[in-house]
């Protein structure tokens, strides 16, 4: 198997929703119920969070988690996630990829975490390894108002599944297909998931690049990789999670991690 290292960046400032990493759903906080769905993957030789607050380090590992302290000014939590990377580095460890989840990221499927760290084997039986150092996940999108909606971040891959371009668009746009009559075809959209996974040099690589201009006008710091021309796979995921930015987002979490616990049915919204 690949070692990979899953590091969750988790800083207890949240302007939306304050200290929500240590809110507390069915008898953990959230930072643990993240910890514990990317431990249940398989995947992961280590998972480790990474985190400025003294306070969210202790909490881990009294539920059993490794912790990492990291400065508090990282602009990124891929800057962060660097940074723990570094110091693991340095006390010996070793690992081909490196999977940053987003501690506020507690309902990925597992067996999308592994299928992510999966794309870094060799296909077949070639020898020369992949030609990319970093992947994502994305899932298919066909809700008009999600496709239209900026809040929800779009991506368009190329047929090996290597990505085109995010954003925060409509994309592909449907206002102008020019399609034959015989040959139909029905455009698809795909809702990008930000889990990302890195082979070590390509984290570093990614620190050291300077901000790029549609990550700028975007707001989505992957586009600087594929600015500098670099090659970003794109797995397609099983299931699409919801991620936890507010108040109402939480609750809605909380009352499903309630009844997984107690063993009651609960859909999934």
């Amino acid at each position: 198997m690949i070692r990979a290292l899953a590091i969750i960046p988790a800083r207890l400032g949240s302007t939306r929703l304050p200290r929500k990493m240590l809110l507390e759903a069915a008898g953990a906080p959230l930072i643990v119920h993240t910890a514990r769905n990317v431990a249940a993957s398989g995947a992961f030789a280590r998972v480790v969070i990474a985190t400025d607050a003294e306070e969210i380090a202790q909490t881990v590992r009294r539920h059993g988690f490794e912790a990492v302290m990291t400065r508090a000014d990282h602009p990124s939590g891929t800057d962060r996630i660097h940074e723990a990377w570094r110091q693991l580095a340095e006390q010996g460890e070793h690992a081909r990829v490196i999977v940053n989840v987003q501690g506020d990221e507690p309902e990925l499927a597992p067996e999308d975490l592994a299928r992510l760290v999966a794309a870094f084997e060799p296909a077949g039986d070639s020898a020369a390894g992949v030609d990319f150092g970093l992947a994502t996940l994305a899932i298919p999108l066909s809700d008009p108002a999600a496709i239209a909606s900026q809040s929800i971040v779009k991506v368009v891959f190329d047929r090996r599944g290597m990505a085109l371009y995010f954003s925060r668009a409509p994309i592909p746009a449907s206002g102008h297909a020019q399609e034959s009559a015989q040959e139909p075809r029905k455009i698809v959209h795909h809702r990008h998931i930000g889990v990302y996974a890195f082979d070590p040099a390509a984290l570093g690589r990614f620190c050291s690049l300077p901000r790029g201009d549609y990550e700028m006008r975007e707001s989505l710091e992957q586009l600087r990789w594929l600015e500098a021309g670099e090659r970003l796979r794109v797995v397609l995921a099983t299931r699409g999670p919801v991620g936890i930015d507010t108040r109402e987002d939480f609750d809605s979490f909380a009352m499903r991690a309630s009844r997984a616990a107690t063993g009651e049915p609960s859909p999934r919204t």
